[in-house]
């Protein structure tokens, strides 16, 4: 399956909401570009009528401008090895592609090759999620990461010494991308699995829940999430922006899971929730 560019030329303030619209077509890798930033999807997936569609919607607000371009899937890695930059997060925790060399500070080192899996850290939400997870103890717990993209998030429980984790992602080649990358670090136990929340309905409960979608799948998911959450179970959720926490809050109260506290980088949230 080939893919589908698109790059888009957009103010830097615009850039977030429109990633999130995109995500919301189907597009499920985005690279940072000087003047704006590219996105892609698989080639059956892609309308450009829709995606035409909800740029209108934007218009009074921004200018934004696009190319569109089909490119062969083995191309992707020479794509995000040109765009890869390697990150250090919260001060612990080292994340970078295969081709970087370790840095010696880092108590944690990730190594991702994310191929077309949305996951490097490079996202708000991701570096929020990596920093909530580093003030839970993953130690001898049982995680589960609902959709896992490039497994990062499952690889950094494994980090902190989770003992079981279940990585759970809808598309077949980013499952195959998440099991790559566990293995890369030597966390070939993680279990990544196909599907959606059917696929952890009677489930062993989890010690800790880690979420990373968008508010309407969260929304729709967060029974099947609490169905298997242990008492006093932790639930970490991002993929959704500051305006839409309380609607997330009211959806956790409604389930009996208590607010703790939460984290903000540019507008977007990763949010710290208790089984009561």
């Amino acid at each position: 399956m080939d893919f589908i560019e698109v790059a888009l030329k957009v103010n830097a303030e615009f850039a977030d909401i429109l990633t999130a619209e995109l995500g919301e077509l189907g597009f499920d890798a985005f690279v940072e570009a000087e003047d704006g930033f590219n996105a892609y999807i698989e080639e059956d997936q892609f309308s450009e009528a829709e995606m035409k569609e909800m740029l209108q919607h934007y218009a009074e607000h921004v200018v934004v401008t696009y190319t569109v371009q089909r490119i062969e899937r083995q191309n992707w890695n020479e794509e995000w090895e040109r765009n890869f930059e390697p990150l250090f997060i919260g001060g612990q925790v080292s994340v970078r592609a295969s081709f970087h060399p370790k840095p010696e500070q880092a108590k944690y080192d990730i190594v991702i090759n994310p191929k077309m899996s949305f996951g490097t850290g490079h996202h708000e939400t991701t570096t929020l999620m990596i920093e909530n997870q580093l003030t839970l103890d993953h130690k001898g717990k049982r995680v589960l990461d609902m959709g896992c993209g490039t497994g990062i998030l499952a690889i950094m429980a494994g980090e902190l010494g989770a003992s079981e984790i279940v990585a759970v992602e809808i598309e077949d080649w980013t499952v195959e991308n998440a099991r790559e990358n566990a293995e890369l670090n030597n966390y070939s136990h993680i279990d990544v699995r196909l599907g959606g929340a059917e696929t952890i309905a009677g489930e062993e409960p989890f010690d800790i829940i880690l979420a990373n979608i968008n508010r309407n799948v969260l929304l729709e998911d967060m029974p099947a999430y609490k169905a298997v959450l242990k008492p006093q179970g932790w639930l970490l959720l991002s993929g959704f922006y500051t305006e839409d926490l309380p609607a997330i809050q009211q959806r956790t109260d409604e389930l009996g899971l208590q607010y703790v506290s939460h984290r903000e980088k540019n507008n977007w949230v990763s949010a710290l929730f208790k089984a009561i």
